[in-house]
């Protein structure tokens, strides 16, 4: 987004191009959620139109690889030891209560948890035509809050009402950066499986609808279709249950992240501990660090935002995952998973339609 933001707005607002893109006067931004580049291009025969445009190469979203945290990354252009949206679930360090941040279902002051102004709140502050486009539903919640405060919302209530609304949104003003978001494709990958037909068939219809876009927007406009994770699907063999382990939940007050990345909140003088009896029992299913080991993934943890970190995390690898049936049963009939820092995971497409 921050470099969307630099080519719409110019040098004067301290945004800077690091992808190199195009020249325009208009862009729009469409996140299409769990879209991962691996997996796009393993399934090019079934979008045509999105595997037919040029590509930004090697680019990766952030750590962990979910939703809360790249979707804000995307709309600050912070890491998450910044921003502070540091997980799927986490801990908030005054209460020690488990703290999801897709259903915002602690009393948290989104403001306070993510303190950082978002790229369309200062495009629109500077006077630029700068707003989102997204579900109605989402209006007002704590994630929006988190990474898309402080422009205008237009909320819509059906695929065919976006296109319209987006299309219309981007003509307002001479200059304009306009974000929308696609969701389907992420629930069929958790529902059914990332290989699953019921993804294919959301993949040609993303496919579809993408290319309806492009054709509705003006000539001038840049359409950059980016995703927020990958995914992989986990077999029953990879699942591990910490039910069937007690002993590795000694000296852990609370087990928070999700299944491919687990945040395990400890007491400091049993985090080594910790850390060494989930390296022996994971082995090279996962990448088992403590919080000052994060800096590579997460970028320096300010102040406020390292209690929010676990004391250890857990990345699973392969086709591995970190389950609990007590804590998050509903995981367990998930089919496709994401979090963690494999290639499936973080490799995400950067698509340029112009």
């Amino acid at each position: 987004m921050t470099s969307a933001a630099a080519v719409v707005a110019g040098p004067d607002l301290g945004f800077h191009d690091t992808l190199g893109l195009p020249e325009a006067r208009r862009y729009v931004v469409l996140l299409v959620d769990g879209m991962g580049e691996q997996l796009l291009r393993e399934h090019a025969h079934l979008a045509p139109f999105l595997s037919s445009l040029p590509s930004v190469p090697d680019v990766v979203c952030g750590v962990p690889s979910t939703t809360v945290t790249s979707l804000t990354s995307l709309g600050t252009g912070l890491r998450a030891g910044s921003h502070g949206v540091v997980g799927y679930t986490s801990r908030v360090p005054e209460t020690g209560r488990r703290f999801n941040a897709l259903a915002w279902d602690q009393p948290v002051d989104a403001q306070q948890w993510q303190r950082h102004p978002t790229v369309l709140q200062r495009l629109h502050e500077a006077g630029l035509n700068a707003a989102s486009v997204n579900e109605s539903r989402f209006e007002g919640s704590g994630l929006t809050l988190c990474s898309q405060r402080g422009a205008p919302f237009h909320g819509v209530g059906s695929v065919w009402e976006r296109l319209d609304v987006v299309a219309d949104v981007v003509e307002d003003a001479d200059r304009s950066l306009v974000y929308a978001y696609e969701s389907r494709l992420d629930h069929a990958g958790h529902a059914h499986g990332s290989t699953s037909q019921e993804w294919r068939d959301v993949l040609v219809t993303v496919d579809r609808e993408t290319a309806q876009l492009r054709d509705l927007l003006p000539d001038d406009t840049v359409l950059l279709v980016t995703a927020d994770h990958g995914m992989v699907d986990l077999p029953a063999e990879g699942r591990f249950d910490v039910a069937d382990r007690p002993d590795l939940l000694e000296g852990v007050d609370l087990l928070a992240g999700e299944a491919r990345f687990r945040h395990l909140y400890t007491a400091r003088q049993e985090r080594e501990a910790v850390a060494e009896r989930w390296r022996a029992a994971c082995g090279d299913r996962a990448v088992v660090r403590t919080r000052d080991e994060l800096d590579d993934w997460f970028g320096p943890l300010a102040p406020e935002v390292a209690g929010r970190v676990g004391d250890v995390v857990v990345a699973a690898l392969g086709d591995f995952g970190v389950f609990s049936t007590d804590d998050f049963p509903l995981e367990m009939r998930m089919k496709g998973f994401h979090g963690s820092v494999t290639e499936a995971e973080l490799r995400i497409p950067v698509l340029l339609a112009t």
